[in-house]
């Protein structure tokens, strides 16, 4: 090789090296275009869905509370009863037995403790054989009180008036307290249990008003808080909420989804506006023209808008678009300013973070 090529070569080399890196630079340098908004609190209609279960204002399932065969049996499968229809008899025969044993003994006990009485009168006879004809009379009276109980636990009544549930025994079996007749229920008042994160307890407040919706219709019904637990689930952090809904045609145990609306004003961004992190979310905002990365807290969101509630203030300059392109402390220049408006967060289908 001529060796003035091969020092024009080792000249121009470097000088080529250098002036790509001066270009790569430059580019670096460049700022990138952006969108952005103009963080602003706006008012906005929202609901948070939460996943719930219906139950019947009352519930029971039907034991016997003795062990013996069903002499009776009166539970139609799905039938309405009143309140202390007789369901089901248990054998007590041995028991009437007793009682009418009891009951020939009471009668001789008290026409014996009557004629002590006379006799006492007339000091015929001293105050202690009285006082043990006395003492039969009641003992006799307290074994008749127990028979009794034990004669009204061999049958089984309804409790309340409700339906029935499906007969799971029949006529003539031997049952046992643990065997189950079956089922009676209150189903005309219908109650809803469902639970809500602690951060939402603002929004279960009794007497407030719930919309409710099952997976076989989109119908939307209402309902009202009745009662809310006291204790929050240490676990779980979730606190169990009761709500009642009357004349509703619905059957107990469905799953219903239940919104609980409430009314929010705060900062919303586009979702493609937030970075996440293994640890937080970020949002890029615009300080002296050049990108901040800042750490934020969200709150509700849905598919295209996110709440951010902590981390940013009204009137910073929030990246919108271009988010990718955005380097820390890097110069940004602002391409389109755009509004956020109502139109972009939908009043049904936000949900909880």
């Amino acid at each position: 090789m001529n060796r003035k090529v091969y020092v024009f070569i080792l000249l121009t080399v470097p000088v080529l090296f250098s002036c790509h890196r001066k270009a790569e630079k430059v580019r670096t340098n460049l700022p990138v275009s952006v969108d952005v908004i103009i963080a602003a609190k706006v008012h906005f209609p929202s609901s948070i869905e939460v996943n719930g279960e219906t139950l019947s204002e009352e519930m029971i399932e039907l034991h016997p509370e003795i062990s013996g065969r069903l002499t009776y049996l009166n539970i139609p499968d799905g039938a309405v009863v009143q309140k202390g229809t007789v369901l089901a008899k248990i054998n007590d025969a041995d028991l009437q037995a007793q009682l009418e044993q009891q009951k020939v003994q009471l009668d001789l006990a008290l026409k014996t403790e009557q004629r002590l009485k006379e006799l006492l009168a007339v000091n015929g006879i001293n105050q202690s054989d009285y006082d043990a004809a006395l003492s039969q009379v009641n003992s006799i009276k307290a074994n008749i009180k127990v028979l009794d109980a034990q004669i009204d636990k061999s049958v089984v009544r309804a409790a309340f008036s409700g339906k029935l549930g499906l007969r799971m025994v029949s006529p003539g079996a031997y049952v046992t307290p643990q065997t189950l007749l079956g089922t009676l229920q209150e189903a005309d008042n219908i109650k809803i249990d469902f639970t809500v994160p602690e951060f939402y307890a603002n929004l279960t407040k009794v007497g407030n008003t719930i919309t409710i919706q099952t997976n076989e219709s989109d119908k939307k019904q209402t309902a009202v808080i009745s009662a809310i637990e006291p204790q929050i689930n240490v676990a779980s952090r979730n606190i169990k909420v009761r709500a009642r809904l009357k004349d509703a045609k619905i059957s107990p145990g469905t799953f219903v989804k239940v919104l609980l609306n409430k009314d929010e004003e705060g900062i919303i961004v586009p979702s493609n506006a937030l970075i996440p992190d293994a640890t937080s979310n970020q949002v890029v905002v615009i300080k002296k023209r050049k990108a901040v990365f800042v750490n934020v807290e969200t709150g509700i969101r849905n598919a295209d808008v996110v709440e951010l509630s902590k981390g940013v203030n009204s009137g910073d300059t929030i990246v919108v678009s271009g988010v990718l392109f955005v380097r820390p402390n890097s110069f940004v220049k602002i391409r389109n300013i755009k509004t956020q408006t109502m139109a972009s967060v939908p009043d049904s289908n936000l949900v909880s973070k």
